[in-house]
Parts: C-alpha cells; sequence; structure tokens
C-alpha cells in the first residue's frame, strides 16, 4: 500500500502539469490566432482558447480529487501498520516457544510462554479483525471517489469539447484565388453564443453515477453533488472561463463591434491537502 500511495502521488503530479501545460497551450493558440491579424481565424481561435483551457482545468481539479482518494489510502496504510506489532510479538512467542521445545520440552518456562501467546494471539485476532473492517471499508470509499472523478472529469471534458468543434463550422475554409477577397465575417455572436451554451451546461452538469451502498444500508453520500460533495453550480467560478479570452481577459474581433462576453462557470471548490 505504501508503493501504491507514492505512485499515486507521482501520477498527480502529473495531471496538475498536464493541466498546466494545457492551460498554456490554449493561450498560445489565442496569442497565435490574434497575430494572424485574420478576423476569422482570431476570433474562433481564442474562443477555443477559452474551451481548451478550460478542459485543462478539469485535470486539475481531477488531481484535487485523487489527493482526497489517496488519503483515504493512507488510512488502510496505517492501519495495517498499527497491527504489524501484533502480529510480531505472536511470532516472536511461538518462535520462542518452538526453540525452547527443541532444546529443553520440559522447561517450566514453556507454561509461561504458552499463556504469552494465547495473550497475544486474541490482541492479534482483534487487530487483524479491525483491520479487515477499515480495509474493506476505505477501499470501497477511496476507489468510489477515485472513479467517480474520473467520470466526472470524462463527463466535463465532453461537454466543454462538443462545444469547441462547434466553433470549428464558424472557419470559413473556401478557397479563394489570388485578389480576391473573402466574405466578411459575421459570426461572432453565434461563436459567442456556443461559449454561452458550454457555460450552461456545466453549470447544469450533474453527476451520472449509482451511489454505491454501504454495510450500514446508506448510499455513498461522496458524489451527491459532484465528487466532493459540493454543489458544483453555487461555490467556485472559474478563472479561466470567466472572461471570454483565454489570452487577454476579453475578445475583441476585428471589425465586429461586438461587446465582449463575460462567462461564468463554476468549479468545485479544491479539495483539502
Amino acid at each position: 500500500m505504501t508503493k501504491l500511495i507514492k505512485s499515486e502521488n507521482t501520477a498527480i503530479g502529473a495531471h496538475e502539469a498536464a493541466g498546466r501545460e494545457r492551460t498554456s497551450i490554449a493561450a498560445q493558440l489565442s496569442d497565435w490566432g490574434e497575430s494572424t491579424e485574420d478576423d476569422n481565424v482570431s476570433d474562433i481561435s481564442d474562443k477555443l482558447g477559452v474551451l481548451l483551457a478550460e478542459i485543462g482545468e478539469q485535470e486539475d481539479g481531477f488531481a484535487q480529487n485523487l489527493e482526497d482518494y489517496r488519503g483515504i489510502l493512507k488510512q488502510i496504510r496505517n492501519m495495517e501498520a498499527s497491527v504489524q506489532p501484533s502480529r510480531e510479538q505472536r511470532q516472536k512467542v511461538t518462535d520462542e516457544i518452538a526453540k525452547l521445545k527443541y532444546k529443553d520440552p520440559s522447561s517450566q518456562r514453556l507454561v509461561t510462554l504458552e499463556h504469552e501467546l494465547v495473550r497475544a494471539e486474541a490482541q492479534n485476532l482483534v487487530a487483524e479483525a479491525q483491520l479487515s473492517n477499515i480495509t474493506r471499508q476505505k477501499l470501497k470509499q477511496a476507489y468510489d471517489i477515485h472513479l467517480a472523478a474520473v467520470i466526472e472529469r470524462a463527463e466535463k471534458q465532453t461537454i466543454l469539447a462538443r462545444h469547441a468543434r462547434r466553433l470549428l463550422n464558424y472557419i470559413d475554409d473556401s478557397p479563394v484565388v489570388p485578389g480576391d477577397a473573402r466574405q466578411a465575417y459575421d459570426h461572432e455572436p453565434l461563436a459567442r453564443q456556443i461559449l454561452e451554451d458550454a457555460e450552461n451546461d456545466l453549470r447544469q452538469w450533474e453527476p451520472s453515477v449509482q451511489p454505491i451502498t454501504t454495510a450500514a444500508g446508506r448510499d455513498s453520500p461522496a458524489h451527491t453533488n459532484g465528487v466532493n460533495g459540493i454543489d458544483d453550480a453555487s461555490e467556485r467560478q472559474s478563472d479561466v472561463l470567466e472572461h471570454d479570452s483565454v489570452a487577454e481577459g476579453f475578445t475583441e474581433p476585428v471589425g465586429s463591434g461586438a461587446l465582449p462576453a463575460k462567462m461564468v462557470v463554476v468549479e468545485p471548490a479544491p479539495a483539502p491537502a
């Protein structure tokens, strides 16, 4: 379990790093689009950057949920460590009895050691029962959080990716011959609406997982309102999707004359360290 916990720590760091890289790449896309001085490319690449940055932010939220899962695994590890002394004591007395029976089968100390073995076995029996109970309970709880977090991340990233693909329909890729002018870009309001649709869909997102039952007959409360039990629609606004532009905080498509939109997308609160 100790090795597993350490490996998960490495994996969590990788998710956090991937999220940061995705956010950085989204900003680079927005900057590049602006540098093209093409109204169409600039507007769509900027809005793509907003959605792609939020996809990256989902990795950070996923990592926070994995920290919760990892924290529960630590409880199993700690319980295993607490049981080890009773195992060692039982084995120590057992070994002493075996050695003494070999060297001096008639030794009076055998009686004392056998009494000690009875006590050691009784103590170990209690400890092993506690370990078994805790292991099953916490393993169930930990992977409930882990797997629900996987589903939450996938569903939210799918929402964002579907809306991002809609933006691609507003890139006019009709070929032009040298000397011809392209039609003026006039889809900025429609592209802006896609960002609003993404905001609304994330706000309305609800967990789709089936609750995990416990021995007490209760459903697991871990995912009634998102992985951390928090109402995703009312707690924390995303710093990335708060603006219509991933690079500047707002988009000003060349010649559009439109006011920048302001998206408010809610994210789950950070998990405790």
